[in-house]
Order: C-alpha cells, then structure tokens, then sequence
C-alpha cells in the first residue's frame, strides 16, 4: 500500500478508511451528545437504568468475535459498510422509542453497528498500513474522526439552540448522515484485496498475552470515562445539552489537533513510553473526579480524559508489531470480546454504587489505571515477533496456521 499515494483517490485504501472513521462518528457522536439529556428528561434513568443501558450497548462488543465467522460469507470491506448502515439506523430511530425498553432495543441495535464496524476498521487499518507509517496514519484517521464528531457537536448546539430542533429530529440527522457517507463508501471504491489471506477461525496465542491484557483493562477503565463521568456531568452538575454538546466540540477540535502529533509521539517513543504516560495521566484524573466539587474543574477533567484516548493508537501498533500478518482480523474480533468482558459487567455492577457513593466509581478507576500501569512496564522498547513481553524472550514464532 506505499505508493498508493500516486494513485486517484478512489484507488487509495487510507482514503477508504478515513471515509469510514468520518462515517463512524456522525451518527454516534451525535447519540453520544445528547442519549443522557434524553434519557434523563424524557424516560427520567438514574444511575442504574444507565448501567443497565451501557451494559446492553457493550454486549455486541463482547460478542465481536463473530466477525471470525462472518468473514466465511463476506469480505470485510464489505462487512465494514453493513455495519456502518445498521450504525446509522440504530441512532435514527433512538428519538422514536422515548421508554426504557424501546431505547434498551435502539441501543443495542446501534451498538451491533458500531462495535463490528470499529472491529472490522481496526482489522483493516492494521492490515492496509505499513508498519513504519501506522502510528502517523493512525493519527490521522483519528483526526478525521474527530472532525466529524466536532461537525456533529457544532450542529447540535445550533440545531438545539438556534434551531429549536427535537431530540427525535436530531438522532435522525445523525444516523442519516452516517447512511450518506455509507453510500460513498459502497458506490465510489473498488473492492481491495488484503495483503495477507486472513484466518478464518478464533486466534489465541500465548503470545499476545500482554495484548490481551491490557485490552481487557483498557475496557474497564473506558467505562469510568464513557459511563460515569459523562453522566456526572449532567446528574451532579446538571449541564444542559447545548453546553454538553459545546464541551464534547471542544475535546474533538482537540483531539483533531493533537492526534496526528500523538501518531508521531507514539512513532518517537515507541508503544511503552506512549503506555506508561497515558497511564500516570489517567490515574491522577480519576482520583481527582473522585474528589471534584466545581463544575468547571469537573469539565477540565472531562476534557484532559479525553485526550488519551487517542493515545490507543500504541496499542494498535504493539499488536502490529508483534502479531502474524494473517492473525489481524480474528485478533481484532477476540480482542474487541476480551476488551467488552470488563465493559459489559462494570456498567451494571458500578451503577448501584453511583448511586450511593459516586467518589468510590472514580477511586475504582484509579486503581484499574494503576493495574495498566503495571502491565505497560512490561512492553518491550522494540517489541516484535518473538519479544512481546519483557517477561520472557522467545525464538522468532512460526506463521499462523
């Protein structure tokens, strides 16, 4: 894929992909936005309904290992764009089903969408990037996607604010612009062969322990951040959907700004500095949510959090680095089920406890942060077949079956 830069536009597979992060976020950005004001204004969710709720949405997550067995009957190219279609409807019916069941339903419709799309996309950036320009590709892709959701977040305030537009018309707007998008990707690219024949059954390799692992943790502290503190915002703070949406514009103009720069960090660096400083982040922002009493310090917060997600990036790279070639699909389906075990069950188990004792969600995370910390130390400095952990040194592995 390196000289595909000479080629037309619609012959180049990062083109594809950035069309496809682009796509990803109009719709779910846009539930994102405003899915806790609607929730709590109009079908009145407390802390254990949005467990619940953010327990169902994570289960298509936890069943990602299915991509394995769909790839038997379809291209993942083409897998990719499903998914992206059935994203797109799940969000643009959300505002018709303003009760708990119907938005449990919608919910897990649109997460079937997503949590396959973003395992198929993941799989396809691994295998159609080269491996000295991933993170700086990556970086980009990442951009791209945060200028989409800072497009959606713009227009929810305006919309919102200006407009006067409802919270059905705006999950419309959402999911149809995703659909848009979707139809460009069908219509407009050929169909690209990958490079490496990828295995068409379940991979777990001793190997990729240390993968898995900080693949699970990184599941479970995402729900602190995606769950807990973006409903904080709205429960103990009480902001109102045009300043949610503003703050959540923010962290994407951010995000478009930094990613590319957090690509050539990552490139610098390498995947274990990148690591164990997105985890020192993390442990002092969530004992300080722990502790936060002023709205604007807990919008700092929200926004400094957000940056490290783009810091993932050095997980898609360690993998790359250390996996077979022919191992990136079925790895990027079992890691998006080992990634949900800890997404699926924290939600529901943590939100009784928000409920009564909200400091003790945010401490929770600190320690995860901590566990992550730990694991981090252990990436090599130049990992690669054979040196994946700096546990034990291994012979150079044969290739995947």
């Amino acid at each position: 894929m390196s000289n595909s830069i000479h080629k037309p536009w619609r012959q180049r597979p990062e083109v594809l992909l950035m069309l496809l992060a682009l796509a990803t976020p109009l719709s779910f950005a846009m539930w994102m936005g405003i899915i806790n004001n609607f929730t709590v204004e109009r079908v009145g969710f407390t802390g254990a309904e949005k467990g619940l709720q953010e327990s169902i949405r994570e289960i298509p997550g936890f069943i990602a290992f299915g991509v394995v067995f769909l790839l038997l009957l379809i291209h993942e190219q083409r897998l990719a764009i499903i998914s992206l279609f059935i994203l797109g409807i799940g969000v643009a019916v959300t505002g018709y089903f303003p009760n708990v069941w119907g938005i449990y339903i919608a919910t897990f419709v649109m997460s079937m969408g997503y949590h396959y799309n973003e395992t198929v996309q993941q799989s396809l950036q691994l295998q159609w990037l080269e491996k000295d320009t991933a993170p700086e590709m990556l970086g980009k892709i990442v951009a791209v996607g945060a200028f989409g959701a800072a497009i959606v977040f713009a227009s929810i305030w305006f919309l919102w604010e200006v407009m006067g537009f409802d919270y059905k018309l705006l999950f419309l707007i959402g999911g149809g612009a995703t659909l848009a998008v979707t139809l460009i990707c069908w219509l407009a690219f050929p169909r690209f062969e990958q490079p490496v024949k990828q295995n068409t059954h379940l991979v777990l390799r001793k190997r990729y322990w240390l993968y898995y692992a900080l693949t699970f943790m990184g599941g479970a502290r995402r729900q602190i951040f995606i769950v807990f503190a973006a409903f904080m915002l709205v429960d103990k703070f009480g902001l109102e959907v045009h300043k949610v949406a503003g703050l959540l514009l923010a962290n994407q103009l951010m995000t478009m700004w930094l990613a590319p720069r957090i690509g050539r960090f990552v490139r610098r660096f390498g995947e274990r500095s990148a690591l164990i400083f997105e985890y020192c982040g993390l442990m002092l922002i969530f004992t300080a949510y722990a502790f936060v009493d002023h709205v604007w310090i807990a919008v700092a917060l929200y926004m400094l959090d957000h940056i490290f997600f783009a810091l993932a990036i050095a997980m898609k790279t360690y993998f790359q680095k250390i996996g077979d070639p022919a191992d990136m699909a079925p790895t990027a389906g079992v890691a998006f089920s080992i990634n949900h075990i800890a997404a699926v069950t924290i939600p529901v188990i943590l939100g009784p406890v928000y409920v009564y004792n909200m400091m003790a969600v945010f401490l929770i995370g600190t320690a995860m942060a901590f566990v992550s910390l730990i694991l981090a130390f252990l990436v090599p400095r130049t990992p690669k077949p054979g040196h994946e952990t700096l546990l034990k040194v291994k012979a150079v592995p044969q290739p995947a079956e």
